[in-house]
């Protein structure tokens, strides 16, 4: 029998319960002491009541209960919150002003990410302006310190601007669902195909895609200003500017960027948002923000603000020690894309030396910079992890790891397309199988992609994983199918199998850690080299 724990969840033994009880204690007592009184929320709550509030992680733990109920284990308290002032505190004036530590829940990935972890934080309800903005983010640095964490960035911007935009560019509501969805993802190449000419009025598609560029200090709102205002589009500016005067004042400038490229993957803000990183790990370590239309969508409408943080992080930032100046790591694939990828480091002024040739070495040391030597397909692992901060891989491998990472810049070579094959000639006795069993067996090295291709064609598949030769699938009746990438079809061809259909196509991609990303100007600089280097090709 098997006594492990399930996967993404661990028992926690004295010493580091006796750790994380003194540190939620430290912040209880600050919170306290600033007026904030403790709430607790339940572990479940309907599915569509959290659906109600606003965009929610993508994968809660869902249950039904014995009268046919389905419930969501709370994946964040922030909507529960919000849900309990609408209801249970209609009839009181506020504001109120709570403080809560409580056990969250999601279904992330990779496997190996915790899928329960502690989050700390506070919520004021039914005060408005800039000077609760900049109370709660400095509470929020308060926090941090007294958990002993000292080594930490606050990325602050605001979802007023880019919503102004949206509406001026646009009327399309899929489209403006796209746009946000690769601000949810930092997908910086995604947003830059969604906002290519024909998609929405010119202007306001420049200015979308120049937007999340725009990070720094002071300058950033001002430059902000210089891009929006003659458009109509500068709301929230001067909210933002206000919040971090104020932050100015209290000192605290030197712990937060402003960054226009922040967007929650909650969709319920309203104006400021905020996250906050550390150089030491590969995650955010929590996030918060103004939600003032969530309350409205349960009862009694109020503005509000908040944050939450995620204890178990903050205890490993801290844990990790001094990180230091050191160089930067750049995960480089063998293979089919090794060659240009040298090519272009090189081209964008790093020192390749030795990396065309590396022996068994599996890290090459040169100034300012380690190359970490990976399998393509395992690049997005490095990177998201934080083993690497920054790297380059193909389209295909990112969409099949699924991970979170910041997709920079499109490098356009090693382009390759994904095809659905099958033998010659088998249209008729593939769709008769499908007829008679209601499925299609495909093979493939990509079940994620195939699979994701078969769902959005509404066809029920079998997928059978492969590492290699899929082509054999169909050839000798393991499979109907294959999914596979092709360049030339030669492959392919000799073995008397033809395309019926594209999946996808895909070149190569430089992409970062999400932290690192805000947290090293080093990335930032590097992806701008690469860009300017492929538009000038």
């Amino acid at each position: 029998m098997n006594f492990a724990t399930p996967t993404g969840f661990r028992d926690i033994l004295p010493e580091e319960a006796a750790l994380r009880e003194t540190l939620a204690n430290r912040c209880q007592a600050l919170f306290a002491a600033r007026g904030y009184a403790p709430v607790e929320t339940p572990t479940l709550e309907l599915m569509d009541v959290m659906e109600r509030g606003g965009r929610i992680p993508d994968s809660p733990f869902r249950l039904f209960d014995s009268a046919g109920s389905l419930l969501a284990m709370r994946p964040d308290v922030t909507l529960q919150v919000a849900r309990m002032c609408a209801t249970r505190l209609a009839d009181q004036p506020g504001p109120f002003r709570f403080r809560y530590q409580q056990r969250v829940f999601r279904q992330t990935e990779p496997e190996t990410s915790n899928r329960e972890m502690t989050q700390v934080g506070v919520e004021c309800i039914g005060e408005a302006g800039t000077a609760v903005d900049a109370e709660v983010i400095g509470l929020l640095v308060d926090a941090l310190r007294t958990c002993g964490l000292e080594d930490f960035k606050i990325s602050l911007g605001t979802v007023a601007v880019l919503n102004d935009l949206l509406d001026a560019a646009s009327d399309d509501a899929a489209w403006k669902r796209a746009v946000r969805h690769a601000y949810h993802e930092t997908n910086f190449v995604e947003l830059a195909e969604l906002t290519s000419a024909g998609n929405g009025k010119p202007v306001y598609l420049d200015a979308i895609r120049k937007l999340p560029d725009l990070r720094g200090g002071r300058e950033a709102i001002e430059q902000v200003r210089a891009l929006t205002e003659p458009l109509g589009c500068a709301n929230g500016i001067d909210a933002l500017a206000q919040t971090y005067a104020a932050l100015e004042q209290a000192g605290l400038a030197g712990c937060v960027m402003l960054d226009f490229s922040v967007i929650s993957s909650f969709d319920y803000y309203t104006g400021v948002i905020f996250e906050v990183y550390s150089p030491r790990l590969g995650t955010p370590l929590g996030s918060g923000g103004r939600y003032d239309d969530v309350l409205s969508a349960y009862g009694k409408a109020r503005p509000a603000a908040g944050f939450g943080f995620y204890l178990d992080l903050v205890m490993k930032a801290v844990a990790s020690g001094a990180v230091g100046e050191r160089p930067l790591r750049i995960a480089v694939p063998k293979g089919s894309l090794n060659g240009d990828t040298i090519a272009c480091l090189s081209a964008a002024g790093l020192d390749t030396t030795g990396l065309d040739n590396p022996g068994r070495q599996l890290i090459i040391s040169n100034p300012g910079v380690d190359y970490i030597i990976v399998r393509a397909q395992d690049a997005p692992v490095f990177v998201a992890l934080g083993a690497a901060d920054c790297g380059i891989c193909g389209k295909d491998s990112l969409v099949e790891a699924n991970l979170d990472v910041v997709e920079l810049v499109d490098l356009k070579f090693g382009a390759c397309r994904f095809v659905v094959a099958q033998p010659e000639g088998a249209s008729e006795a593939v769709e008769e199988r499908y007829r008679r069993t209601g499925s299609i067996r495909v093979t493939t090295k990509y079940p994620r992609i195939t699979r994701a291709y078969y769902d959005k064609k509404g066809v029920q598949v079998e997928i059978v994983q492969l590492h290699g030769n899929i082509e054999l699938g169909p050839l000798i009746g393991l499979s109907e199918r294959i999914v596979d990438i092709t360049a030339t079809g030669t492959t392919l061809r000799e073995n008397h199998l033809e395309i019926v259909d594209d999946v996808m196509a895909a070149t190569a991609r430089f992409f970062a850690n999400a932290c690192a990303f805000r947290t090293d100007p080093r990335i930032t600089n590097l992806a701008r080299t690469l860009e300017r280097n492929v538009n000038e090709q």
